[in-house]
């Protein structure tokens, strides 16, 4: 009799494993989305709470400054962003109000210099 109520513990922890492995599978790629991406861009304009980015390709997206924002590159902190800057910010571009997790400002690339 014991040895039935053994294999039926094994059974069970099995099916629980696949379980969970199944559910690994399944929520991974949602796991993956949730990485931030870079959007690029010259500063279109920036205040306390809030950074417009234009990619001088007709697409000017609005992040919102989280507690979590920081700013790395050119500037070091928030306030030392400027309009006309260039910036790459770091967010999940899945999420509605899209948030800036990280702004990194850089040197313009040889082509927006000619653009302006």
């Amino acid at each position: 009799m014991r040895g039935g109520s053994e294999m039926v513990k094994v059974k069970r922890a099995a099916a629980i494993a696949m379980s969970l492995m199944l559910a690994a599978v399944l929520f991974a790629p949602g796991i993956a989305s949730a990485q931030l991406r870079d959007f690029e861009g010259k500063v279109d304009s920036i205040s306390d709470s809030k950074i417009i980015v234009d990619n001088r390709k007709g697409d000017k997206i609005s992040f919102d400054k989280t507690g979590e924002t920081t700013v790395e590159g050119k500037a070091t902190a928030w306030d030392a962003v400027k309009k006309g800057d260039w910036v790459a910010v770091g967010s999940k571009m899945m999420e509605k109000p899209r948030k800036a997790y990280k702004v990194t400002v850089k040197e313009p690339p040889a082509d927006a210099a000619v653009d302006e």
